[in-house]
């Protein structure tokens, strides 16, 4: 559709302009006027004039961007494309707006299906109340062509089974969990916890920091267990499991002392 769109706009525009020459290289103006000026100067202007505008404003709006914040999906090209995940190094604004809302250009690093990375950027429209939530660091589903890695998508698709799997990829490959802890978050009990101790040991693995907490976990029943966890968070996500805080934990009735601590990617 989008070069559909195009196309007929720039043969409206190509026409115009020479329905224009025609008009001012044959004289036109002195045919029917009878003054040479008027071959170039007069009603004949108009149709390259509205032409012009309409290809203006046909390419503004079927920029990807625009046309994904129309529909609410990736565009044709990014729908079936493989989903990786992205980490926001920067976000700054194009210029451009669609009611009031602006697009942003985000600079990203991006990992792949199979492990590669790679730097790209993407562009979306997002609404003003949202725009403080895309900061560096921020981690995103997006989707990528793997012959043309240097631009990509923010995925679109609303697959949250396909962007976990994406990210769950990604920290067994940094060695952030493993597929055992995958495996207690998807079959375990979710609980909650209250953080008792918290240590930090200095090892830090991609830019994650290693803590030690203990818990005190609340089975379904009411009564209690206690547990110690090592977990490699993200700088900014170290205030969420200080003493005293109240978190998600999964663990299999069969084995206690294997909890694992749910946290949101981006808190």
């Amino acid at each position: 559709m989008k070069k559909i769109v195009r196309a007929a706009a720039l043969l409206f525009l190509v026409g115009s302009v020479g329905y224009y020459l025609w008009y001012g290289l044959g004289d036109r103006g002195r045919t029917n006027y009878g003054i040479d000026a008027l071959s170039w100067v007069g009603p004949q202007m108009i149709w390259p004039i509205v032409a012009v505008s309409v290809v203006v404003v046909c390419f503004a709006l079927t920029g990807d961007s625009v046309l994904s914040a129309f529909t609410g999906r990736n565009s044709a090209a990014f729908r079936q494309g493989a989903v990786g995940i992205g980490t926001v190094r920067s976000v700054r604004q194009t210029g451009m707006t669609l009611n009031d809302q602006p697009e942003v250009r985000i600079d990203l690093g991006v990992e792949g299906a199979d492990g590669e990375t790679f730097e790209s950027h993407a562009r979306m429209i997002v609404p003003l109340t949202e725009l403080a939530l895309l900061r560096p660091g921020v981690v995103l589903p997006v989707r990528y062509l793997p012959d043309r890695t240097d631009k990509v998508e923010i995925d679109r698709s609303g697959d949250m089974s396909t962007a976990q799997d994406a990210l769950n990829r990604s920290m067994i490959r940094q060695g952030i969990t493993t597929p055992g802890k995958l495996d207690i978050a998807a079959r375990g009990i979710p609980v909650q916890a209250v953080v008792q101790s918290l240590s930090v040991p200095g090892e830090i693995r991609n830019g994650n920091s290693k803590v030690e907490l203990g818990l005190a976990v609340t089975r379904p029943d009411g009564t209690t267990f206690t547990t110690r966890v090592e977990k490699f968070l993200p700088p900014r996500s170290v205030g969420h499991v200080q003493v005293g805080r109240v978190v998600t934990v999964y663990y299999l009735p069969a084995n206690e002392q294997e909890v694992v601590i749910a946290l949101p990617a981006n808190v």
